[in-house]
């Protein structure tokens, strides 16, 4: 997967948008294709600003949860060895390449956004790793060791997610930033990391807070 596919799907809602590869703080040794801020040396238009808005690409950034919960599965390996692993949501495809990293037998970026999925192409090649793409959630395989996901909770709608990702995984490994109580006793904390997203967001920093949970699934 060529880095200019991520920049055309960059510049259909910024003209001088480009990516870039870097390697998140909270994350270093997985190197990523992510937007390059040098390209807003000047303002953004009115109409630059308003199709950014309209269509945030999301995967053009390492968010803190999910440079977190990658650097995790690298320091705790074995929780996805020889595993088939799908990461939902994937975005940028860190998680799942750091699954396929550390050892994953079978590692999946899922993510209904197509330029998600190329961008977690493009970062697997880059590092060096086979991440398998899926567009559809209700497509994924039958059996999945275990389910990542970070940061997906931020819409309240999305919180039957916890107990659908218990029905369809013997584990359950999530990050996030957004809410402070999961209100689900399934899930266990296990640690509170601070990190930033990348490139920087100067986000609040409530949001630079990660909770890392894990939860035993095949409800």
């Amino acid at each position: 997967m060529n880095p200019e596919t991520l920049n055309l799907h960059l510049r259909k809602t910024l003209s001088r948008g480009r990516v870039a590869q870097s390697a998140p703080a909270g994350c270093p040794e997985i190197p990523l294709y992510l937007f390059d801020p040098s390209v807003l040396e000047g303002p953004l238009s009115h109409d630059e600003a308003q199709a950014v808005v309209a269509e945030p690409a999301y995967w053009s950034f390492c968010w803190a949860s999910g440079q977190v919960l990658a650097q995790w599965i690298l320091n705790h390996p074995t929780l996805v060895a020889g595993k088939t692993v799908l990461d939902f949501g994937s975005g940028s495809g860190v998680v799942a390449v750091a699954a396929a990293r550390a050892g994953a037998a079978r590692a999946i970026a899922c993510d209904i956004d197509p330029a998600a999925l190329d961008a977690a192409a493009a970062n697997a090649e880059l590092n060096g790793v086979q991440v398998e793409l899926c567009a559809d959630w209700a497509q994924r395989p039958g059996h999945l060791d275990l389910i990542t996901a970070a940061d997906v909770l931020y819409d309240p709608e999305n919180r039957p997610l916890l107990e659908a990702f218990r029905a369809s995984a013997e584990q359950v490994l999530l990050a996030d930033s957004r809410i402070r109580n999961l209100a689900n006793p399934a899930y266990d904390k296990q640690a509170v990391i601070e990190a930033r997203t990348w490139p920087d967001l100067n986000e609040f920093e409530e949001f630079n807070k990660v909770r890392i949970y894990l939860a035993r699934g095949r409800l």
